[in-house]
């Protein structure tokens, strides 16, 4: 196994780790946003999901598919500030999610 094939494999790692996180946060939906909702230009779609929703939908699900494909990933990664000021003053316990989103932004960064 290459070194890239075990940072790919760590980075699939950790977004299983992100969904687990959303999952016992009560933050993983169901039911997809709609087509439009997802067709947002924003940057992180913050015009038309929440944090959690464009992880679910559109993070996860295209780093995936990046990784799948071998498709070089994006030069820089930097999710964990945007998640620790939509999380700002809320009650939830975040700090295993913010934790990942770290990670992730490292490994895709150090890519």
């Amino acid at each position: 196994m290459t070194m890239r094939d075990h940072m790919h494999t760590d980075i699939a790692e950790v977004l299983i780790d992100i969904e687990a996180h959303l999952r016992q946060l009560g933050l993983w939906d169901k039911i997809p946003p709609s087509s439009e909702a997802l067709a947002s230009t924003e940057p992180f779609c913050v015009d038309t999901l929440t944090l959690p929703q464009w992880l679910q939908f559109i993070f996860i699900p295209t780093i995936y598919g990046m990784l799948e494909a071998q498709s070089p990933l994006p030069d820089k990664c930097s999710i964990a500030p945007m998640a620790e000021e939509f999380f700002r003053g809320t009650e939830l316990s975040i700090d295993e999610l913010i934790a990942a989103l770290q990670r992730v932004d490292q490994l895709i960064s150090d890519a």
